[in-house]
């Protein structure tokens, strides 16, 4: 396989996490204003790609396919959680 659509794979199997992970950090700064966060956007952001990127990459591993329904719901699950954890979502 060539180089470029190597990276061009790859990309697209991180893209969903990504997306998922800059959409919760965001929405979690415009849901909770007045909260003072543990973590910048930016650190939670990264926190929750990287715990998405592992969940795919376990996802295709256990189910040996790429883009199962039920990965990304674990997907959604998992880093749902971690950014209600960095949110300090357990103090209200």
């Amino acid at each position: 396989m060539p180089f470029l659509d190597f990276l061009n794979h790859l990309l697209n199997f991180v893209a969903p996490a990504v997306f998922v992970s800059v959409a919760l950090a965001g929405g979690a700064r415009l849901v909770w204003r007045q909260r003072a966060h543990l973590l910048p956007w930016y650190h939670m952001a990264s926190v929750n790609a990287l715990l998405g990127v592992l969940v795919l990459a376990l996802g295709l591993v256990l189910t040996g396919q790429d883009g199962r329904m039920g990965t990304y719901a674990v997907l959604l699950l998992a880093t749902g959680s971690c950014q209600w954890l960095m949110s300090g979502g357990w103090r209200s």
